[in-house]
């Protein structure tokens, strides 16, 4: 398995979103790249901006909001010139959205799989596979009983979970999407079971 202790801070290792609060917060495009940044290490504002390439009122704002709904929080200050620097991190690895959670906002259930794809798709283009970043996808599937499936799901988080908790190196942010569904997809009955 790999390093759990990055980033740089101490943090939960799940936190269940259970108010409407923390969802709006969380389900803004600047906002998940800020959380996203800070499984890295800790980082103030500015730190943010710069990297974000975003006005630093603007990513403050931003930040504001995630720590008013509880999704990152101080976890250092160091004096700098005489100021005091604040580092945020957020206040767990992995958010994990709940069944109590009652939303009237109108969040796509293939927001993550339309994110990736368009991701996926800017970085085929004019991809090179003999000379490029390492990159690949596919599609399978199986038709399994259910205790299978559950058993892959649990398989496949772990995956995911080992992936987000690699060392943060390297020059490029790589992504993983992974999907695990139902589908009505035709199939053949099992020999001696049918006609």
């Amino acid at each position: 398995m790999a390093d759990l202790s990055s980033p740089d801070y101490q943090l939960e290792a799940t936190l269940s979103l259970e108010n409407i609060k923390q969802f709006k917060a969380l389900f803004d495009e600047t906002r998940m790249q800020i959380v996203d940044l800070l499984l890295e290490r800790a980082a103030t504002v500015s730190e943010l901006a710069a990297t974000l390439s975003r006005p630093k009122g603007t990513v403050g704002h931003h930040v504001g909001v995630l720590e008013e709904a509880g999704l990152i929080q101080i976890v250092r200050t160091k004096k700098v010139r005489a100021i005091e620097a604040k580092y945020y991190g957020r206040t767990a690895r992995t958010f994990l959205l709940t069944s109590k959670l009652d939303t009237d906002l109108e969040i796509s259930p293939d927001y993550f799989l339309t994110s990736a794809a368009a991701e996926f798709s800017k970085a085929s283009v004019g991809y090179e596979f003999d000379h490029g970043s390492p990159m690949m996808s596919t599609l399978r599937y199986a038709r399994i009983p259910e205790d299978r499936a559950a058993e892959w799901v649990m398989r496949v988080s772990e995956l995911t979970q080992e992936f987000a908790s690699e060392q943060r190196d390297g020059e490029v942010t790589y992504g993983l999407l992974v999907a695990f569904y139902p589908t009505d997809r035709p199939h053949l009955p099992t020999e001696g079971k049918g006609a």
